[in-house]
């Protein structure tokens, strides 16, 4: 895996991202963008990671408690990590010896308003 930075959807004024996949088709930069973050999630430790910390009470979660539900080292999972928080769908803060991490909800949403379906699409199909 490339260790470049991820694009992060939505900044710099960039709100094309949030056009849904049946609007208008994707043109190249949208396209590889999107990728980014699909494949920050095609991982199944990373899809776990996220669900983990999505359904936790209260919203965030500590790597201490993450890091025993895996048979992983704590390097890798903080790698896992990083690539969602590069991908721009978690972010974390240091509280004494250790991070919390906790999902961004509008990277969620841009991703299900990307691949929702309008009801007049769903009619016809």
């Amino acid at each position: 895996m490339s260790k470049q930075e991820l694009k992060i959807l939505g900044q710099d004024g960039d709100d094309a991202c949030c056009e849904g996949l049946a609007t208008a088709p994707l043109d190249e930069e949208q396209a590889a963008d999107l990728a980014k973050i699909f494949k920050a999630l095609g991982d199944p430790v990373r899809l776990r990671l996220m669900s983990m910390i999505a359904s936790r009470e209260g919203g965030e979660v500590c790597v201490c408690e993450l890091t025993p539900a895996f048979e992983l080292s704590q390097p890798t999972i903080s790698h896992h990590l990083k690539l969602l928080r590069q991908a721009g769908l978690i972010d974390c803060e240091r509280r004494g010896t250790w991070v919390y991490y906790w999902i961004l909800p509008t990277a969620l949403d841009r991703l299900a308003g990307f691949l929702a379906v309008p009801r007049a699409a769903k009619a016809s199909v």
